[in-house]
């Protein structure tokens, strides 16, 4: 398909698949590993411009409508559509550094927007289209934002954020004559652009943090990050790309999870990725679509892959042929049901905005245990630290560290020096999630610094509790915090989500303390139980259990 070796360039950037020859275990996979980042790289070269060239009619992204309809956009396309819309940033003003948002649900216009600012050496600033007004203008004002583009319902929330300086406004629902539509740039633009010399260490991208533990922050990324992330997309998805591959994640792309583990990747890969703009997750919904758009390579979060759970998996046909899933625990329990249900081992990998995919799983290279985030992945350095950075042997509850430099790593917070010096131990950048490490050399993830639960002496990880809750059959969705105890210092208490056709009652209550006291331990059951209606995540799917704790 390349037969001119056009993609030779591309191919040497992430060094991977280049020791899968040699490497017939994973000890010599770690061993053998060496990064291979070029000193000059944009992200537009290798995710639009080398397969537009190679392969221009190749599909990189292929968009399910609202009313069934496939809409697919191919790399010559792609090319195209961001060459123009370059320009028209460029007509307007925007220029080398400058931070451009993307506030848009999946869909072509996403990598069109991402490719059209890293070739104009500008910064892309992905939002999620469920932040509410204030979170919008927080990240306009902090980011000192010069443009968004957003629909209709995003221009409405920008205009009534509180901002001293208006972005520029570009809509794909047309114009009101107070914003510009983006078809029109396109349309009217020279299709003629040269992509931008960029070093790999400039900036490329911003992705603010999920803001469980306090306001966000902006960890700016270089255009290595991409060329970091692909051993870690590849080593979950059993090396990436196979015949056949098809991407696909309910994840919203403006989320680290949904940009560069699937999105970039796929483009940078030549593996088509699916798009669908879903509302709400609807498991049977998901699943048809997996079906219907024959996706063999998935990322689902935990809480989604939760919510799976209670869905008649058996209907539906599925051609998965690996399934990946982080952002929180997955719990032994889920881990157990993809085997049963699904005939797949969930790869569980980890990660954080600032430092992703640096720890996984991969069951067909022989790297995978229930209740485990897996082994770092090659190329990466991870361990678990005391506070004085020392190693913690093993069993020891410590905290997850990553090793700098690493091309994964982001470059700084925006505009705050104190949290990026704040966020090192020596080399060590500290995640501020608790685990250790057992004989095997895997890492068990406990939980966040404050999410870790102290009663009557024993400190407590939610992960484990909430995974035994939701064994329970009336439970859907569970949370555990601690709330304070002037005996026990903190007691557990549980928030739980019911299934369908289960109503609140005292019996109820016991029957899930009883449950979990049975199956853990008398220190770890939730002396309090409290049924809620609905969880509350993050745009991420993760749950804000600071939420909670105030609430307890």
């Amino acid at each position: 398909r390349d037969p001119d070796n056009r993609l030779g360039q591309a191919e040497r950037l992430w060094g991977l698949i280049n020791m899968l020859a040699s490497a017939k275990d994973y000890a010599n996979l770690v061993r053998t590993f060496r990064w291979q980042v070029p000193a000059r790289y944009n992200i537009a070269t290798s995710c639009c411009d080398q397969w537009a060239k190679a392969d221009p009619q190749r599909a990189a992204v292929i968009t399910v409508q609202d009313n069934g309809s496939v809409e697919t956009l191919t790399y010559a396309s792609l090319q195209d559509r961001a060459n123009r819309l370059a320009n028209a940033l460029g007509s307007q003003g925007i220029k080398r550094g400058d931070r451009v948002a993307i506030m848009l649900p999946q869909g072509p216009v996403v990598p069109v927007a991402h490719m059209a600012i890293y070739k104009l050496g500008a910064i892309a600033v992905p939002l999620a289209v469920l932040f509410g007004v204030d979170a919008i203008g927080y990240r306009i004002r902090d980011a000192g934002i010069r443009a968004v583009i957003t629909n209709a319902a995003g221009v409405e929330k920008v205009k009534a954020a509180e901002v001293e300086t208006r972005p520029l406004i570009i809509s794909t629902d047309g114009t009101d004559g107070t914003v510009l539509d983006i078809e029109r740039l396109i349309a009217t633009a020279s299709p003629a652009f040269t992509t931008i010399d960029t070093a790999a260490d400039d900036p490329a991208l911003m992705i603010y943090t999920s803001g469980t533990t306090g306001q966000p922050k902006g960890a700016l990324h270089a255009h290595r990050v991409l060329l970091g992330h692909l051993p870690g997309v590849q080593f979950p998805h059993d090396f990436l790309p196979q015949p056949g591959d098809r991407l696909w994640t309910p994840a919203d792309w403006a989320w680290a999870g949904g940009l560069l583990n699937i999105l970039l990747p796929g483009l940078h890969f030549g593996v088509p990725v699916v798009a669908r703009k879903f509302p709400k997750f609807d498991p049977e919904e998901a699943l048809a679509l997996m079906v219907a758009q024959n996706v063999r390579n998935t990322f689902i979060p935990p809480t989604a892959l939760r919510m799976l759970r209670s869905a008649p998996v058996e209907r539906f046909k599925l051609n998965l042929r690996t399934l990946a899933s982080g952002g929180e625990t997955l719990g032994e329990e889920t881990f157990a049901w993809g085997r049963e249900k699904l005939g797949l081992t969930i790869n569980e990998f980890y990660g954080q905005t600032e430092c992703n995919l640096v720890v996984g799983s991969q069951a067909a290279l022989g790297v995978s245990k229930s209740g485990s985030m897996g082994k770092p992945i090659p190329g990466h350095e991870v361990r678990v630290i005391r506070e004085d950075g020392t190693k913690a042997e093993i069993g020891e509850l410590g905290q997850v560290a990553v090793r700098r430099p690493d091309p994964v790593m982001f470059l700084h917070y925006w505009n705050r020096p104190e949290a990026t010096e704040a966020k090192f131990i020596g080399d060590w950048m500290t995640t501020g999630d608790q685990g250790s490490v057992d004989a095997e050399g895997y890492i068990h993830f406990v939980g966040r610094d404050d999410d870790v639960i102290t009663s009557s002496g024993y400190r407590i990880g939610p992960g484990e509790i909430e995974d035994c809750l939701i064994q329970h059959e009336a439970v859907l969705l569970a949370a555990a915090v601690g709330k304070p105890d002037p005996m026990r210092t903190e007691i557990v208490k549980a928030f739980v989500v019911l299934r369908p056709g289960y109503a609140e009652s005292e019996e109820l209550r016991q029957s899930i303390q009883n449950f979990v006291r049975a199956r853990l331990s008398a220190h770890e059951y939730p002396r309090e139980i409290a049924f809620i209606a609905e969880m509350p995540l993050t745009t991420t799917g993760k749950v804000i259990r600071r939420l909670l704790r105030d609430q307890a």
